[in-house]
């Protein structure tokens, strides 16, 4: 019986949900569920409170950007002045026609992946730790935060000093006095991206926390006396009413990992095929002086992070939508 039949029998029409949709769950004819008040004015409520920074970030970085992105259109090399010529975009062709920029491309990616990985992990373990904590709750996150209160250069020097094979004790605890960590590829990627982890694995760690605190306790004590296993309310009511920071965490990490500098600066400089990106351009525009391949670096760079944030956006975001039952 279909609920026009219905209404035409008992008199009362059928109840209408806030998404405008019937009690059968039709949508409407467009064919596209109405976005409800609440989430409408979410969204009107979310670009208030980002707008005075958009402006901000505009005022300060947008001068800055246009800049960069006219150097990289012209031939200008600080050695030789008067040959400054408007090229258009051969410097982007040589950029991307040059086998460094995608061996650093490599390298960077490399790094990225594996630490934010690891920290996701390490991260999401340290954030159980603090909110479960019963004794001691202050000092165990105090402590656990340390490592990201300490300057990036600081950092790097402490464990390039750690590694070091005169002055190290590392090389006292794996039972070797020879071992040049910083002397080929693979071992100075090990000391970077260990680095990388130990210095920003609290960051990510505080951010799953905030999310491991919206959690209702109510659900694990409703699980736990329907006889779920701790794995079972991990992994389905906790991993996913905590999407949403892991996704905040991933990107924020994802993106600060992709421009990694100082660590690979403090430690090789670049050397042993170690070189990022970020690297590429501080040697094209700092020791080279080519402020033309320098900026069409940088534009790529910028390029680089916009896509992996869209990505991020896109692909997780939607995921998100849906879980919320949105459009």
């Amino acid at each position: 019986m279909s609920v026009s039949e219905r209404s035409l029998r008992t008199g009362v029409e059928p109840p209408v949900d806030a998404a405008g949709d019937g009690a059968d769950g039709a949508r409407p004819a467009g064919g596209r569920r109405k976005i409800s008040e609440r989430a409408r004015a979410e969204r009107n409520l979310a670009w208030k409170l980002c707008a005075p920074a958009v402006v901000v970030m505009l005022l300060v970085t947008g001068y800055p950007i246009v800049y960069s992105v006219w150097l990289s259109l012209q031939k200008y090399d600080l050695r030789f002045p008067d040959e400054r010529e408007f090229v258009g975009l051969k410097n982007y062709v040589d950029v991307l026609s040059s086998s460094l920029w995608w061996d650093d491309l490599f390298t960077t990616l490399l790094i990225t992946v594996i630490t934010v990985a690891v920290e996701l992990v390490l991260g999401l373990g340290l954030a159980l730790l603090m909110h479960r904590a019963i004794f001691g709750r202050r000092t165990v996150r105090a402590s656990i935060l340390i490592p990201y209160g300490i300057v990036t250069v600081v950092a790097a020097l402490a464990w390039r000093f750690a590694f070091d094979n005169t002055t190290g004790f590392v090389n006292g605890l794996v039972n070797t006095t020879d071992k040049d960590w910083f002397a080929e590829r693979v071992s100075s990627l090990f000391v970077i991206i260990l680095t990388e982890v130990w210095k920003t694995t609290p960051f990510m760690a505080l951010l799953l926390l905030a999310g491991l605190v919206l959690v209702p306790e109510q659900l694990h004590q409703a699980a736990r006396v329907d006889g779920a296993t701790t794995w079972q309310r991990f992994t389905k009511i906790t991993l996913p009413l905590i999407k949403p920071a892991i996704l905040v965490a991933m990107l924020f990490r994802t993106l600060d990992a992709f421009r990694v500098f100082d660590s690979v600066f403090v430690m090789t400089k670049g050397a042993n095929d170690t070189e990022t990106v970020s690297i590429l351009g501080y040697n094209q525009l700092v020791n080279r002086l080519n402020l033309g391949i320098g900026s069409a670096v940088s534009v790529l760079i910028f390029l680089c992070v916009i896509l992996i944030a869209f990505l991020f956006v896109k692909g997780f975001g939607t995921n998100l939508a849906q879980q919320r039952g949105e459009r």
